[in-house]
């Protein structure tokens, strides 16, 4: 299931990550409040470390940078992509209730939203485009080069985690992972907890976009497709597209 919402707004921070983040969040709660704190909280007051079923990516249109901010001057579309129904439905009946959001010193005012059609995937090779950047770790939480032998590895390892998070069992297969035009991209994160223990005042992300092929059992690209592809989904990380 995917959904696209617009909206309206003049002005964009460039960590629109937690923005959004804040906004599924908000949806969430006003849709079904024992839902939000079932898969962001623990124990009441802990946050839940545990994979949610959903990534996001945001396109701005007509838009120009000024210092650390976006001028927008046409919309902004946030995209969220997840095969949960139970996610989905909330999500959507959340927003539903959501005609203006703020966040700090920024207003985006909901204009509408549209249920996407999926693309169908029934070959084991399939063509992908990265609609928000893939971010892969090592065990250390240390960022792998696409150049690096352990890319494809850690790749299978966060996946296989993904698949066993949503579904109760893992890849099927082995992924076989072959960049067509990749190339890097440094994210910027507002995390308030990271700049208090840092003082510094962005978190910053090495990811990568562009287009690539995956090779690989076909439920497990379904579900991938959805799901999205590697760390930080949740975060407006990993989420794809099909191309062919």
């Amino acid at each position: 299931m995917r959904l696209s919402c617009e909206f309206k707004c003049d002005r964009f921070p460039i960590t629109y990550h937690m923005m959004i983040v804040s906004l599924i969040k908000d949806a969430l709660k006003k849709s079904n409040e024992n839902y939000f704190k079932n898969i962001y909280l623990y124990d009441e007051e802990k946050a839940n470390k545990r994979p949610k079923h959903f990534c996001f990516s945001v396109y701005m249109k007509d838009f120009k940078k000024q210092d650390d901010i976006f001028i927008i001057n046409d919309e902004v579309i946030v995209n969220i992509s997840t095969p949960d129904y139970e996610f989905f439905v909330n999500l959507y009946n959340g927003l539903l209730k959501i005609k203006e959001f703020k966040y700090k010193d920024f207003t985006i005012n909901n204009v509408r939203m549209s249920i996407l059609k999926e693309k169908d995937i029934n070959e084991t090779s399939i063509l992908f485009n990265t609609l928000s950047p893939i971010c892969i770790k090592d065990k250390n939480n240390k960022p792998i080069d696409i150049n690096d032998e352990r890319f494809e590895e850690e790749l299978n390892y966060i996946v296989d985690k993904t698949l066993l998070s949503y579904r109760g069992y893992g890849l099927k297969k082995k992924l076989r992972f072959i960049p067509c035009k990749f190339k890097k991209v440094v994210v910027k994160q507002d995390i308030q907890k990271f700049k208090k223990n840092t003082d510094k005042k962005y978190y910053y992300v090495n990811a990568y976009s562009g287009v690539f092929k995956l090779n690989g059992n076909v439920q497990d690209l379904k579900d991938i497709y959805l799901l999205g592809l590697g760390f930080k989904r949740s975060q407006g990380f990993g989420m794809i597209e099909v191309l062919s």
